[in-house]
């Protein structure tokens, strides 16, 4: 019986489109691609389209988002993958520098991590390649003048911000904290930490599920974008104080904290939506004076019991709640279509020369951004065959013109 991951393939009807095409053209013949990015069914759809192109592919995950049916996948269709389940950050950078030895002529990357870690052994013979995230993006930034490679960043595409970060991690944040906690969220005062496209999308669903929902963002242009769009946005201190749940979307480093224990409400939820897992303060809360006992649930939820006898609880660790925990399903297939499409069409277009070395940590350019919209369009409305009754509708429209 076909599996998850077949299904998953199933529907990602761009990228079998791409892979079609890609085993024609082959345009990374003779190459190998270095990936560090999350081993999910989606994830398998993208390499193996990059495999129909003719690279060679060795790959490892992000922190705790490495899901052991998809490595075994991959390992069965020929892709080498160094990468386990872990939240060991030496571990991690382990499986990147093993990734980098191979000496890979693009690299695909989620943070930056592999970027980062080049610049500490630089090789020649490295082309460039794409980051996926705002968070990458910052981190990459100031290393533009070291890496002087072409290096596109998918998050910064309209395709992205709008199909991925605003619909799909909004849907599959409440999907996973439904999921996870079983609990009701009408009438459950939720507190956003950062009004980017992924807070906003966050926000939006929350709202559309039946919560009250209070934004938090330091940047005044969007705090003010939030109040408008119809949200509160008090201080930091009362929109923490008087949260059910609280999630942080922002990139930031300890957005909650062991500071924040003596504010929060009893039987409040800590879940971190943001790429990487600092932003809720998991090891600071856990050694606060504050805790008087741990309780850890089954399905990523963990209990902190503070010495007045309120409960906090934590879920997934403080790791993306979306891709931690019970069965993690991750944004939707047609959001992760549509941003691997861009990440295959942006790696082609680095192998094929086609970016120059300006174009570090740049967004993807509007030609990509265009042929990949107009791919997914075709697929949703086809031409229709001569005769049809779609062709007669149009040719009586037109002809009423």
């Amino acid at each position: 019986m076909p599996g998850r991951i077949e299904w998953v393939r199933s529907q990602t009807r761009l990228l079998r489109r791409t892979a079609e095409e890609f085993a024609e053209t082959r345009p990374f013949a003779g190459m190998t691609i270095g990936t560090g990015i999350h081993l999910e069914p989606k994830t398998a759809s993208l390499l193996l389209t990059l495999q129909a192109g003719g690279a060679g592919l060795v790959c490892t995950g992000n922190l705790n988002s490495t899901q052991p049916e998809t490595v075994a996948y991959l390992g069965e269709r020929g892709v080498e993958v160094i990468a386990s389940q872990t939240q060991d950050l030496e571990e991690h950078e382990k499986n990147l520098r093993a990734v980098l030895a191979q000496r890979p002529q693009l690299l695909l990357d989620n943070g930056g991590d592999l970027f980062a870690l080049y610049l500490t052994d630089p090789y020649s013979g490295l082309l460039g390649g794409t980051e996926e995230t705002t968070s990458g993006r910052a981190r990459l930034l100031p290393l533009r003048d070291r890496l002087r490679v072409p290096i596109l960043v998918i998050n910064d595409s309209p395709i992205k911000q709008f199909a991925e970060n605003e619909h799909a991690v909004g849907q599959s944040v409440l999907e996973s904290y439904l999921r996870i906690t079983n609990r009701m969220t009408n009438g459950q005062r939720v507190t956003v930490f950062g009004y980017g496209a992924c807070g906003s999308g966050v926000a939006e669903n929350f709202r559309a599920a039946g919560s009250l929902v209070s934004v938090v963002e330091v940047d005044p242009v969007k705090r003010l974008q939030a109040l408008l769009d119809g949200y509160d946005t008090p201080s930091r201190e009362v929109a923490t104080s008087s949260a059910d749940v609280i999630i942080t979307v922002t990139g930031a480093r300890t957005v909650i904290g062991a500071d924040d224990l003596l504010l929060l409400k009893d039987g409040a939820i800590l879940a971190n939506a943001g790429h990487f897992p600092f932003e809720i303060d998991v090891p600071g809360i856990r050694s606060s004076g504050e805790i008087r006992r741990e309780t850890r649930y089954d399905d990523g939820i963990q209990a902190y019991e503070l010495r007045d006898g309120r409960t906090v609880y934590v879920l997934t660790d403080g790791h993306m709640v979306n891709l931690a925990g019970p069965r993690p399903l991750g944004n939707s297939i047609e959001s992760m279509d549509l941003g691997f499409t861009l990440q295959a069409r942006c790696l082609e277009a680095v192998a094929r020369g086609l970016v120059d070395t300006e174009q570090c940590v740049v967004p993807v350019p509007p030609e990509i951004d265009r042929r990949v919209a107009q791919a997914y369009l075709d697929l949703q409305y086809p031409l229709a065959q001569p005769g049809s009754r779609s062709t007669i509708t149009t040719r009586a429209h037109d002809a009423s013109r």
